[in-house]
């Protein structure tokens, strides 16, 4: 995600680095490869040229402390620069309505259907709402089917009418449903071509005429760059949307759509779509998009990740099991279970700052843990509770049992047994003390 960009960004900022100071002729040069940066990742030409503009003013109406390095200096007016010009902060839906009716707009493929899940899910699962999906593309029977095998997996009921091609009654009958069952939320997805046509546009505007939605939002593929933005502007003119949602923001997109839609249509980035999973939606915050593609990381959203997998009561147990010597296979393989559920790992790696870029080239395996869990789960319950008992024949047989070899479960062995000092030490506050060279 914005790699490309990224780089360039990076080249752009060392034409600056090591200068004195601030002046018209090397900041003309860093910023005339941010504009071909920013023109590279498919930005709008006005806008990557009002961005430099802007930045040019403020940078040379700065007086740059001697603390601060003037390439320092730079790289902080664009990082501001750029979460003002995706927006400046996070913007969440509607909570009016009882229910709230939330209205899906986009093109086929952008994906609307799984973003519609995504968001059932989301909404259940950390802000505690009751929602209910409404299958309204009568168009396409796999969307139908899509959404059902969606609402199946997250638990959540999903209206269809399968003999009904009318989407006005359909999404109408739906909110008469959802009243009657307590759902307070409801989201409708909709219909989309594969591109922009009179009928699409007349009959989703007879859709939201008819349901008067609190909350519109309007997907788009953020991999299509420019035209998505174009497309976002034709939706607008007509649905006047509240909010957009990019998807696919972790496959290899140039960050033109991100970084322009808003100037486009005025209209806030509300989601980003980073992953296959269901759990793989996150709230658009400006600023950490912004420390991401200057590779400052996203520490926040690392830990926010982190505490939604949060048990504060199992978190004591563990603890009081790591002081006592007795965290074990079953507590180690709890964790990586706990840990795979974040995310896709070089996503959550790149959060941590000044590793995003170590790990550019590397390629990681999201099924890294599989052998960890053949490993763990090919032992007795006996062996799992009590690792010391892991003689060569049980290894051998452990090896065997999970396809893989004596080399690999010794080497797992080895990384719990480290990991389990490592905890122990950390856990106790005189040890802590200890580590970090301090008295009691």
């Amino acid at each position: 995600m914005f790699d490309s960009l990224s780089d360039r960004l990076e080249r752009a900022f060392k034409i600056i680095k090591g200068e004195g100071k601030i002046s018209e002729i090397n900041l003309a040069e860093t910023l005339k490869e941010v504009r071909r940066a920013l023109l590279d990742a498919d930005v709008n030409f006005k806008i990557a040229k009002d961005f430099t503009n802007t930045v040019k003013d403020k940078a040379l109406g700065q007086n740059v402390l001697t603390a601060v390095k003037p390439n320092e200096m730079i790289i902080k007016i664009v990082h501001d620069e750029l979460a003002i010009l995706m927006g400046g902060q996070s913007v969440d839906i509607s909570k009016k309505g009882n229910p709230t009716i939330i209205l899906i707009a986009g093109l086929q493929g952008s994906g609307k259907t799984t973003f519609s899940g995504k968001l059932a899910n989301l909404l259940k699962t950390k802000r505690g709402k009751n929602p209910i999906l409404v299958a309204g593309d009568v168009y396409r029977p796999a969307a139908i089917e899509q959404l059902k095998v969606l609402g199946n997996q997250i638990n959540v009921p999903v209206y269809t009418e399968e003999d009904n091609k009318n989407p006005v009654l359909i999404a109408q009958n739906a909110i008469k449903k959802a009243k009657l069952d307590g759902n307070d939320v409801v989201i409708v997805d909709t219909a989309g071509r594969l591109a922009i046509d009179e009928q699409m546009m007349n009959e989703i505007s007879n859709v939201k005429k008819a349901i008067e939605p609190n909350e519109i939002l309007f997907v788009v593929d953020s991999m299509t760059g420019q035209d998505a933005v174009n497309t976002a502007k034709e939706f607008n003119d007509r649905l006047d949307f509240d909010g957009v949602v990019l998807t696919k923001l972790d496959g290899d997109t140039r960050g033109g759509a991100a970084l322009s839609i808003r100037s486009v249509v005025n209209k806030p980035i509300k989601f980003v779509g980073t992953g296959e999973k269901l759990e793989a939606l996150d709230v658009f915050h400006p600023n950490r998009m912004a420390d991401r593609i200057l590779g400052m990381g996203d520490i926040v959203s690392l830990v926010e990740k982190a505490q939604e997998q949060f048990d504060a009561e199992e978190a004591k147990k563990l603890q009081r099991k790591i002081q006592k010597d007795q965290f074990n296979f079953d507590d180690f393989l709890s964790q990586v279970r706990q840990i795979k559920k974040m995310g896709n790992l070089k996503d959550l790696a790149a959060m941590i700052p000044g590793v995003g870029k170590a790990l550019k080239n590397i390629d990681f395996d999201d099924d890294a843990f599989k052998g960890i869990e053949a490993i763990i789960l090919s032992m007795t319950k006996q062996e799992r509770a009590d690792p010391a008992i892991l003689n060569g024949s049980r290894r051998k047989r452990i090896a065997l049992g999970s396809g893989t070899n004596i080399q690999e479960v010794n080497r797992l062995i080895k990384q719990f047994d480290e990991t389990r000092k490592l905890m122990k030490m950390i856990s106790g506050g005189n040890n802590m003390k200890k580590m970090m060279g301090l008295k009691k």
